[in-house]
């Protein structure tokens, strides 16, 4: 599951050049682990042979366009949880907190519900335990591949894995009512939001915003930048 894990991880990140050049590895390592049932993989071959046949800039161009621009599409799962209440900043603080007494250094200037570096948490856990964390954000996963099914975007197949390996049906209620509030908020941007409300604002490393709890981590020393590929 690890590999797996990891893979996935990869693939829902900003697409880079390194990426790129090894997505035969990648494709590999999804097969020879085979945490993925059949069906699961090939789900994800058209997502995979994407990687290998579209140029860089063109690969960019469609991921910004479908997660950057849009709440009901964002990557930080809490995003559809609390939106931008005060729950939300605890919320964060509570699991880097989770993430650094298990062991899990982050390596990048992120939150810590950006999904990608989630996946790299639950990657370096045991089986069981990686599947109980998997199932705790599942209506979001849901809700995710839900809405990226509809743009009939290859990145469904992403979200399709995670709930196969999290073993566990989400609240169709809760599903649906995270969909209906993505909706509600397709007429405005990332950016538009952001712009309303009382937020303070660093740089990531990849040039998209990332608010400031990272450094209120930070400051209170419980966010150590180390390595985390064990």
């Amino acid at each position: 599951m690890k590999r797996t894990l990891r893979a996935l991880a990869l693939l829902m990140d900003y697409p880079s050049e390194t990426l790129k050049a090894h997505i035969a590895e990648v494709r590999d390592a999804l097969d020879s682990e085979a945490s993925l049932p059949a069906a699961s993989r090939t789900y994800l071959a058209p997502l995979l042979d994407k990687f290998e046949h579209l140029p860089l800039l063109e690969l960019q161009i469609d991921y910004s366009g479908l997660f950057d621009n849009s709440r009901a599409l964002s990557l930080h799962f809490f995003e559809h949880i609390h939106g931008e209440s005060r729950d939300r900043g605890q919320a964060m603080i509570d699991l880097g907190e989770a993430y650094i007494e298990r062991g899990f250094l982050m390596t990048r200037e992120e939150l810590p519900d950006f999904i990608p570096m989630f996946l790299e948490f639950v990657s370096c856990l045991s089986e069981d335990e990686a599947r109980d964390w998997l199932s705790r954000p599942s209506h979001v996963f849901a809700a995710l591949l839900q809405r990226l099914e509809e743009c009939q975007s290859e990145y469904a197949a992403i979200f399709h894995g995670l709930l196969t390996m999290a073993g566990e049906k989400p609240d169709p209620e809760s599903v649906r009512e995270l969909v209906e509030r993505g909706r509600a908020s397709e007429t405005k941007s990332v950016d538009e939001d952001w712009e309303e409300e009382p937020v303070t604002f660093m740089a990531s490393t990849q040039g998209r915003p990332v608010s400031g709890v990272v450094e209120k981590l930070k400051a209170a020393g419980k966010l150590i930048m180390s390595s985390s590929d064990n």
